[in-house]
């Protein structure tokens, strides 16, 4: 079995209008890996190329072990997927989709479904139409959760849900990691969500990664310094990331080792480091 869950080396998929340069990471089996980066930076274009949706014109992507270009059946059905639309027909009810579910999974669990159903509070009498957004979620997570997955994948999965909501299911991301086989790829722009539960954080921006890292490698690493603009500006450029101005002053988000004595420092969280590096790209 190799250590890994994702695997990306060199690779490049060409657009008309964009391109994902040369992008490789990996994920270590048993982790959560959170892909950050703001809207067309390429995190679902990622997501697509490692399960076979869209073609690479160069590198290599494993996944679970396989060539993404060559997924068997077996490793297809370790791999439980969540986009962030429901894709569940909507005239359907609880039991009609575990139905069809369970003729399409070799490994599917009626149990684990209905007990992540009644986790969830889904109502087994209600069309999926009548869903609320957070609903349609728990439904699609449910499902990915109930075919014996070894890795998750979940495109902005929590985006539009309620912080209770979104709780609730990273407390049941939690619960499946706990075996340590197991493995979650997460793309979010709930950032604070990320700091929560992840292993390893990937950022990505216009196509190319930022940093790849440890989670909290990246949180030590940087501090933000507050001050007046022109104190800002005498410290070492070289040192500063990028710098954010206003009638009031300035804040910069600069490199831990560099944190000038005699002014505001305070922790640099991942929306900061991943805003300030966007500014300095731009």
């Amino acid at each position: 079995m190799t250590d890994f869950a994702i695997e990306f080396k060199k690779v490049v998929k060409q657009y008309d209008d964009f391109m994902l340069h040369d992008v490789s990471f990996v994920l270590p089996r048993g982790c959560i890996m959170g892909i950050i980066g703001e809207n067309g930076a390429g995190k679902s274009t990622m997501i697509k190329l490692m399960l076979n949706l869209i073609q690479k014109e160069a590198g290599k992507i494993t996944v679970l072990g396989c060539d993404s270009d060559r997924l068997s059946r077996s490793v297809r059905e370790k791999i439980g997927v969540v986009f962030d639309e429901c894709c569940f027909p909507e005239n359907l009810k609880l039991k009609e989709i575990e139905k069809i579910l369970k003729n399409i999974y070799q490994h599917w669990n009626s149990k684990a479904f209905k007990e992540y159903a009644a986790t969830f509070n889904l109502p087994e009498n209600k069309a999926v139409k009548d869903f609320s957004r957070g609903m349609k979620m728990k439904l699609s997570i449910a499902a990915a959760l109930s075919h014996h997955a070894e890795l998750l994948i979940l495109d902005e999965a929590t985006s539009g849900l309620d912080p209770v909501v979104r709780d609730e299911i990273l407390d049941v991301f939690f619960d499946f990691i706990q075996e340590e086989k197991n493995s979650i790829l997460i793309s979010s722009h709930i950032t604070s969500d990320l700091e929560k539960i992840c292993d390893y954080i990937t950022f990505l921006n216009n196509g190319s990664i930022i940093m790849s890292e440890a989670k909290d490698d990246i949180l030590t690493k940087y501090v933000v310094v507050k001050g007046g603009r022109d104190e800002l500006e005498s410290l070492p450029q070289e040192e500063i990331i990028g710098i954010r101005k206003s009638q009031f002053g300035a804040e910069a988000l600069i490199r831990r080792q560099a944190a000038p004595i005699g002014f505001v420092v305070e922790p640099a969280d991942l929306e900061q480091i991943m805003l300030f590096n966007i500014r300095k790209e731009q």
